[in-house]
């Protein structure tokens, strides 16, 4: 048990991912709920999780929800697709009862299911994702509990990661593998109308993949569709929304140094000047 006492603490909203890409998420919510306290944690010593088996992805999953749960954070958010599709079911079945039955861990990819359905008129979705998240079939799994006659085709984009946090997102370079996992995708199936990024990096390539997407197709990205649930959810659970903490700031933590974390951000959000703290995950 982390804290016997927890359901009376209040904390800050924990705010996870495994590299940089939640920084989408989290710019989205703080736009959406500026009034709120949040720790962003990012395992960036160990990113990507995109390549790693469910196994390692729960483990390192895991021990980020606990240190957040140890900071205080009474509600965690796992911004990041790989993280919600390998393991957000088993922790919140399995590690939450052990842990703290009153907290709460939520994910990214149910947010962006239920708003499929009014996204598409042909009912056919494509998903750009990691080779993780389309192995792991859960936006096609979480879209059919609720859509179970909208078609959905996944195309992984392994590259696609890499050219964001290299900062080679706007190169030339960039415009092959773009274009290539588009093209793969309308392939498999012509009637897609709408692209779900079902990576929180993929926001940094929009204009990119603008570029190569046909100009009828609707292009989501997942951070606006993450925050109006997050503040829905909120809004319902109101014993929850008291034990979140409402100053208005933002910490920042890291597993890489602080140096490497506050230079990648810059490419993230339009906020300099972070600070950012080194920290242990284990």
């Amino acid at each position: 048990m982390i804290n016997p006492q927890s359901t009376t603490s209040k904390g800050a909203i924990g705010v996870f991912d495994s590299g940089y890409g939640g920084l989408t998420i989290l710019e989205k919510i703080r736009e959406a709920m500026p009034e709120y306290d949040y720790i962003y944690l990012g395992d960036n010593a160990r990113t990507p999780y995109g390549t790693r088996s469910f196994e390692v992805v729960y483990e390192f999953t895991l021990q980020a929800v606990e240190k957040l749960f140890e900071l205080g954070c009474p509600l965690v958010i796992l911004a990041c697709n790989t993280a919600s599709a390998k393991a957000l079911r088993s922790i919140q079945q399995i590690n939450l009862p052990q842990l703290d039955a009153s907290r709460r861990v939520l994910g990214v990819i149910r947010p962006t299911a239920e708003c499929a359905g009014e996204l598409t008129q042909s009912q056919h979705i494509g998903i750009l994702a990691t080779s993780g998240t389309i192995k792991s079939e859960s936006y096609i799994l979480e879209i059919h509990k609720l859509f179970p006659n909208i078609t959905v085709t996944g195309e992984a984009c392994p590259m696609w990661v890499p050219l964001v946090e290299n900062n080679e997102y706007n190169s030339k370079g960039a415009d092959y593998f773009i274009e290539k996992h588009i093209n793969r995708l309308l392939e498999k199936d012509p009637l897609i109308d709408t692209f779900i990024l079902g990576c929180t990096h993929y926001p940094l390539l929009m204009e990119k993949i603008k570029q190569f997407t046909p100009p009828h197709i609707r292009i989501v990205a997942q951070g606006e569709y993450v925050a109006h649930s997050l503040k829905d959810y909120l809004n319902r659970h109101t014993d929850m929304d008291e034990r979140c903490t409402k100053n208005g700031t933002c910490r920042f933590l890291t597993t890489e140094s602080k140096n490497k974390f506050e230079e990648s951000a810059s490419i993230f959000l339009q906020q300099k000047d972070i600070k950012v703290e080194s920290i242990a995950l284990e």
